[in-house]
């Protein structure tokens, strides 16, 4: 049977959206997706045993205190109902042992919820000297490489040592969530990619493929593809 994903939903007053390439991504290779809402308590559990895997989106940015920290002067709008409900929901799939594929926000979201942290604004809270990483180019222009780590699921998926992707964030995962590793990097030391030791596919992305898929890219249509493969086992 096809597998049935979830994909998380951005929320904006009494409305919920996403982005519908996020959609045909998932439905290109066979998985069915499901929009979900921003519920709370109750309701997770059974979305959770519902799902055969979850996709994380990208959008605003997320509540530091969730990380124990105070807001940064920098820090832009955040949804609290969103960032309580993903959270809830991602700790469910991981002790569910089910697949987890986080994109740009996505990938906060999942570092913080496994215990990680983040940036609330890398170009103040980093001493490095960084790239441009909220590009000024069309969404699915890749803009920027990404060094991967040798012998992750990552490499395995990527096939190559390097590839280029897209950039629209201003936030960024700091500290990887114990029992994670580091599978991608940019080439200013930012975390571009993450996955778990632990859980056959759980990974966290900066970038969007989404997007990229646009343009029929063979390393965003690959991630998809396993994505999606491991959801149907």
């Amino acid at each position: 049977m096809n597998p049935v994903i979830g994909v998380s939903s951005d929320l904006k007053g009494e409305v919920i959206s996403v982005s519908t390439a996020n959609i045909v991504s998932i439905a290109r290779f066979g998985g069915i997706p499901i929009v979900l809402p921003n519920l709370q308590d109750n309701g997770v559990d059974t979305i959770a045993e519902m799902l055969d895997g979850l996709l994380l989106t990208g959008g605003g940015d997320i509540d530091p205190t969730l990380f124990g920290e105070e807001p940064h002067p920098r820090l832009g709008s955040i949804v609290p109902e969103r960032d309580a409900f993903e959270i809830q929901l991602v700790q469910k799939m991981l002790e569910k042992n089910k697949p987890i594929l986080g994109i740009c926000r996505g990938a906060q979201i999942l570092s913080i919820a496994a215990g990680g942290d983040m940036y609330q604004d890398i170009y103040a809270q980093s001493s490095a000297q960084l790239l441009q990483h909220d590009q000024q180019a069309p969404n699915w222009h890749a803009s920027h490489f990404v060094h991967v780590t040798k012998g992750s699921i990552l490499s395995n998926i990527a096939g190559v040592e390097k590839f280029k992707v897209n950039s629209f964030h201003h936030q960024a995962v700091r500290n990887i969530p114990n029992g994670y590793v580091l599978s991608g990097i940019a080439s200013d030391g930012i975390i571009e990619a993450f996955e778990s030791e632990d859980h056959p596919f759980v990974m966290g992305i900066q970038w969007h493929p989404e997007s990229l898929l646009l343009k029929d890219d063979s390393v965003s249509a690959a991630i998809f593809k396993r994505f999606v493969d491991a959801c149907s086992k």
